[in-house]
């Protein structure tokens, strides 16, 4: 039986700075159970808690975490504080990691600075509260491993739709025009990332659903186009690396935006965006470098 698309819903989860709108939030489901696709940084908990209560959802049967970075798992332990039924769902590798976040934490400052500031520190979830992805089964939903964006990354297809987290990349909106970016940060793996992709591609075409930050109607479309834009930079960054000099990364953004027509609609936004999104693209392009210069 499929959901009613009234039923599984996008909650923007605003934060503390504006250029971060409409750039973080929560899947919710409600059906047979009531699920959360990913709960957003720590410092917004109360702002998803509050929403969630807006909307009338008082019961939380599974969170799914597509990854633990702290964007999209931050939330979780004052999420479960307030839902006391409710367990969550995430790689085997990464349980450790939201039971004792502190390395998480610092591991988050150091790549991510100010911004890991702005998200927050999480809190200790109980392991109690925790169920590894190998283990949980659940009606019409299927987890499908995708490794690259993190070694512990997690998509889901459950019941026409595919909820892919960062493995299929970001797709915003601007001025009814379309943008999408690669999230590549150190370590990446490109045949890692590029196998991930493939896999989702083999699944059934359907609504994608994407954590950063909304919904296409055509997964194989847009998994297509990913796979191709990441080889695209692929090939943008790799010429720029054996250029060397100076600015490697500067270069590569510029030519990037330039030539990649994914990109196209990035001087449509404003100031404060287009600066959270290079500070991204910079990242990006570090994990290309940190691959090409490990793989020689």
């Amino acid at each position: 039986m499929k959901v009613n698309m009234d039923e599984i819903q996008l909650i923007e989860i605003p934060q503390q700075k504006p250029e971060y709108s409409r750039f973080i939030g929560s899947w919710l489901v409600r059906g047979a159970k009531t699920i959360l696709v990913d709960v957003g940084p720590a410092n917004t908990a109360d702002n998803l808690i509050s929403l969630l209560k807006g909307r009338g959802i008082f019961h939380i049967d599974y969170v799914l975490l597509t990854h633990i970075h702290i964007d999209h798992a931050g939330a979780l332990g004052k999420l479960l504080q307030e839902y006391q039924e409710a367990k969550a769902v995430c790689h085997e590798k990464a349980l450790r990691y939201l039971v004792e976040p502190e390395k998480l934490w610092q591991g988050s400052l150091k790549v991510l600075g100010q911004v890991a500031e702005m998200y927050g520190p999480p809190i200790p979830t109980s392991p109690t509260r925790l169920i590894a992805h190998n283990e949980f089964k659940l009606k019409d939903l299927t987890i499908i491993d995708t490794p690259g964006h993190a070694p512990h990354h997690l998509s889901f297809e459950y019941n026409g739709r595919l909820f892919s987290g960062e493995a299929a990349g970001n797709y915003l909106m601007f001025n009814d025009r379309d943008y999408l970016r690669p999230a590549t940060p150190p370590r990446f793996f490109l045949e890692m990332f590029v196998s991930s992709i493939e896999k989702l591609r083999r699944l059934p075409d359907q609504i994608i659903c994407y954590a950063h930050f909304g919904s296409a109607s055509s997964s194989h479309d847009m998994l297509d186009r990913f796979k191709e834009q990441v080889l695209f930079w692929a090939e943008i960054i790799g010429q720029e690396a054996r250029q060397g000099g100076d600015d490697i990364i500067k270069r590569c953004i510029e030519r990037l935006i330039a030539e990649d027509g994914n990109l196209a609609c990035f001087d449509e936004m404003d100031a404060h965006v287009r600066a959270r999104e290079l500070n991204f693209m910079a990242n990006a392009v570090k994990g290309f470098l940190g691959y090409l210069e490990e793989d020689g």
